[in-house]
């Protein structure tokens, strides 16, 4: 996702799991693939530090893209940790388990 009108629409949803590494908003998109997209505060660190986290949940959407519900938009935000840095196997394991909680959480509102 890039456009400003997705990002939007995602955060006015109001559904969103988070734990140590990530805080993940969701939103059903009709088109039958996952798409995400990346947001990532000053607080997280220097342009440096920023554009690595980035290029690392990009590495992790990739790699655990099979895993995840089809049919959603998700805004990716990494936490603001302390000195130890989340790393690939972090964002991938927070990224499946927050993602599957929200879709069955999208699910059971809509029944």
């Amino acid at each position: 996702m890039k456009s400003a009108r997705d990002f939007t629409r995602v955060y006015e949803k109001r559904v969103r799991a988070s734990d140590d590494c990530l805080l993940v908003y969701a939103a059903e998109n009709g088109l039958g693939q996952t798409r995400f997209g990346v947001s990532v505060s000053r607080k997280v660190g220097n342009a440096v530090v920023r554009a690595s986290v980035k290029r690392l949940l990009r590495e992790a959407f990739r790699l655990s893209q099979h895993d995840l519900p089809n049919g959603l938009d998700l805004i990716l935000i990494p936490q603001r940790r302390g000195p130890e840095a989340a790393g690939l196997a972090d964002f991938q394991k927070s990224l499946v388990e927050l993602t599957r909680r929200l879709s069955r959480r999208m699910a059971s509102r809509t029944s």
